[in-house]
C-alpha cells in the first residue's frame, strides 16, 4: 500500500476500509476511469496516435492503437460485406 495507508498488505487494507470509502473510490473510478497507470498511459498514447492518423487522412479506429483493448469480433455477414 502507498506509505502504509490502509494497511501494509492488501488483506489488511480490505479489512480496514469502510463501506463509505469503498463507495467513494467506486464513484471516483466511474468518473475518472481505471486506476491502472499502464492502462491510462496506453489510452493517452492511443489518443495521440489517432489524432496523428486522422490528421494524415487515415481511417483507423481508436482501438486500433490499443493492443490490450478488447475488441468486438467481426460477424460472418459483416466480413463478407467488407470483402465484396
Amino acid at each position: 500500500m502507498l506509505n502504509g495507508v490502509g494497511g501494509c498488505t492488501i488483506a489488511e487494507a480490505k479489512a480496514n476500509i469502510s463501506y463509505a470509502e469503498v463507495l467513494a473510490w467506486s464513484e471516483y473510478r466511474d468518473k475518472h476511469g481505471t486506476l491502472n497507470l499502464g492502462r491510462r498511459m496506453e489510452v493517452s498514447a492511443a489518443i495521440i496516435a489517432l489524432q496523428v492518423n486522422r490528421g494524415a487522412g487515415g481511417k483507423a479506429e481508436f482501438v486500433d492503437f490499443m493492443p490490450h483493448a478488447a475488441t468486438k469480433e467481426m460477424q460472418l455477414e459483416q466480413a463478407m460485406e467488407e470483402w465484396v
